[in-house]
């Protein structure tokens, strides 16, 4: 996993989770586990840290972006400021590139 963490993530429609326990909320109570039809996923996906960091981390980049805007409260800041969607070619040239990132940060993630 390239020393990277990740967390399981089992929607309550897979058939682990219907193998332990939510076959009844999709009507398969009666349904031996190789009939299951599954209505959710497994898999895993990047462990992001504890919520606080997470929070931190977005909070941060709320403030960065009043001090861009120029706003000192989240309602000037509302008020003032407009979000524009961009293309996916926009996003994707957004993003750093031409480079291989050997430290990453905290608050970004460079999508595989």
């Amino acid at each position: 996993s390239n020393g990277r963490t990740y967390k399981s993530y089992r929607g309550m429609g897979s058939i682990a989770a219907m193998g332990r326990g939510s076959a009844d909320r999709y009507f398969q109570e009666e349904v031996t586990s190789d009939k299951f039809v599954p209505e959710g996923v497994e898999g895993r996906v990047p462990y992001r840290g504890a919520v606080e960091k997470v929070i931190e981390q977005l909070v941060g980049g709320v403030k960065a972006s009043m001090g861009y805007t120029g706003n000192k409260n989240i309602k000037n800041f509302q008020k003032n400021t407009n979000l524009v969607k961009i293309t996916p070619a926009g996003l994707s040239e957004s993003h750093v590139h031409s480079i291989s990132i050997t430290r990453e940060s905290p608050n970004y993630q460079l999508n595989k």
